[in-house]
């Protein structure tokens, strides 16, 4: 039996390799991305060991290629091209700006570094783009996606990844380039566009209403689909990647997207993990010796200097310190469209060496890991750093009190968005007694508006607390949901104001706990408060205290207004 060909040996003998890799890397709390990719290094020789044949690279790359498809195919299932329309301008403008920055900035700089005009390019690119699939991940596991950085950093993600489809379509017909072919590039791919929207309004949501009665069905049928158009766009001379990009942009936006994501994710981390892998078979270790300065240049490059391009865009756009450096540090880090690309060009353009290949590759799995680190400490990084950061305040209005009266608050709230907003209607009667404080400029230039006490910036400065007038307080309430800043609240009330009552939030069980022995009056838990409401609303309509039908009306009205001014329900918390 031929085995050189043995496709089920081949996944056999990967998988299982990588599944012990990836635990042992999960146990010592390391990226599984780099698991794969050290499993790819060392495969040929681990394959060998145990079949005792020598390893067929092109069997395990094609099959990557399938990897790369699905990886975008979700990618695609997940942008909500609504968000796009309601993201704020940092995430557009600003984003916009900033790729087109690093990409300036980094090929300057691969060209004194030595490298030619086209690889430059290349490592311009690179470095324009950050890792959405683990951005996202870790923002996630932090409950930190609906925070104003969290927001502010999925908006420039989501646009990264809109010109990286666009970078790798240009890329595909760089060899034989000319105006004339360019145009006809250009129109093939606007009209496939214009069919996938075609299809995605008229076609689809008719087909998978069918097909959702049935899950095989649904699964298959939208398999079908990112196959089309993957074929369709390879026909035509472009990536497969582009193709299944587009065909899951068209289904993300039906009412089935989420049973299709759901489907398909077990298929992407399989084929995923082959992508990886392949990039460790692709993996030069001795190349790299001669390119030792450029790789610690780059590296440093998108360590220091890439966060520092974000944290003044954020600033220019008047967002305090605080925010921009969360937004930031996010993103210093090199994604999975820098792989995807530099594979591109390096297996099926031709464009680029080994030799740089290999240094993406490193930097950007070197960026990833320490990127997991910084954001998972980013709190503890911005205490250490707060006051050299204090340099971008000339760029914004921190500090910045609007007081329409000389009467100082008696009520001070913290954070205006989902929670402080109905805390705030409550107080609506009394918008002189009332101060709100929030580090969200948009926010505070629509209360200023509406007549409320206004201070922009972050609850944890001490110029900020000063100006909060906290002896003379008779309530204190805190929708910040970052426990540090909380505590450090009630540690200042306290000490000036016993008989406040103070009112603060927590994400998790033991930092309310925490909270409740230093002084706290209530502790409110968002995940929690939902079924209480519920209940209290159960037991007031059994004890005949509420009409159903009234507190029905009540809820559309308020859900309306939530609407139209722009707030969305967490549903990735």
């Amino acid at each position: 039996m031929a085995l050189n060909g043995d496709i089920f040996l081949y996944l056999g003998v990967i998988v299982s390799i990588a599944a012990v890799v990836a635990y042992l890397f999960r146990l010592i709390k390391q990226p599984q991305i780099l698991a794969y990719v050290l499993v790819g290094i060392f495969l040929p020789l681990v394959f060998e060991f145990i079949t005792g044949l020598s390893l067929d690279k092109s069997i395990v790359e094609s099959m990557s290629i399938i990897g790369i498809a699905f990886l975008l195919f979700i990618v695609g299932l997940e942008i909500e091209l609504k968000k796009l329309k309601n993201v704020a301008l940092v995430s557009t403008v600003g984003g916009g700006i900033s790729i087109l920055l690093l990409f300036i900035f980094g090929y300057l700089v691969a060209l004194l570094l030595g490298f030619l005009g086209l690889e430059a390019a290349y490592i311009g690119l690179m470095l324009a783009f950050s890792s959405t699939m683990v951005v996202l991940k870790i923002l996630s596991d932090k409950r930190e996606l609906n925070t104003l950085h969290g927001r502010i950093v999925v908006g420039i993600l989501l646009l990264e990844d809109i010109v990286a489809i666009f970078a790798l379509s240009i890329l595909s017909s760089i060899n034989d380039f000319s105006l004339s072919l360019f145009g006809v590039a250009v129109f093939k791919f606007l009209a496939l566009f214009g069919v996938a929207f075609i299809c995605s309004k008229f076609l689809f949501p008719r087909i998978f209403r069918f097909a959702a009665k049935n899950q095989e069905l649904l699964l298959i049928t939208s398999l079908a689909v990112c196959f089309i158009f993957s074929l369709a766009f390879h026909f035509l001379g472009f990536s497969i990647a582009i193709g299944a990009f587009l065909a899951g942009l068209t289904l993300g936006n039906l009412e089935y997207s989420f049973e299709i994501i759901g489907k398909v994710k077990s298929l992407r981390d399989l084929f995923s993990l082959l992508f990886f892998v392949s990039l460790g078979m692709g993996l030069s270790l001795a190349a790299i010796k001669g390119m030792i300065w450029p790789l610690i240049v780059i590296f440093l490059f998108v360590i220091l200097f890439k966060p520092l391009i974000f944290l003044g865009i954020c600033s220019l756009f008047q967002y305090t310190k605080k925010p921009s450096f969360l937004s930031a540090i996010s993103l210093a880090n090199i994604g999975e469209f820098s792989l995807i690309i530099a594979t591109q060009g390096f297996y099926e353009y031709g464009h680029i060496s080994q030799e740089l290949f290999s240094l993406i590759v490193v930097v950007t799995l070197a960026s990833i890991t320490i990127t997991s680190y910084l954001i998972k400490y980013d709190s503890a990084i911005y205490n250490l750093l707060e006051k050299p950061l204090s340099v971008f305040d000339v760029f914004t209005i921190e500090g910045l009190e609007y007081a329409p009266t000389e009467i100082k608050p008696k009520i001070v709230l913290c954070g205006h968005d989902r929670i402080g907003f109905s805390v705030l209607r409550k107080f609506g009667q009394s918008k002189k007694k009332i101060l709100v404080v929030d580090y969200n400029p948009e926010v505070i230039s629509k209360l200023v508006k509406e007549g409320y006490h206004c201070i922009y910036g972050v609850v944890s400065d001490h110029e900020i607390i000063e100006r909060m007038n906290l002896s003379g307080l008779s309530m204190l309430v805190s929708t910040v949901p970052e426990f540090h800043d909380n505590s450090y609240l009630l540690k200042r009330i306290r000490a000036v104001n016993k008989k406040a009552k103070v009112i603060v939030t927590a994400s998790r069980v033991d930092e309310a706990l925490k909270l409740y022995k230093q002084g706290a009056d209530y502790v409110i838990l968002p995940h929690f408060l939902g079924g209480e409401h519920v209940a209290q609303m159960i037991s007031d309509f059994r004890a005949k205290k509420i009409k159903l039908k009234e507190a029905r009306v009540d809820h559309i009205k308020h859900l309306e207004e939530r609407k139209e001014i722009g707030h969305e329900h967490p549903k990735e918390q």
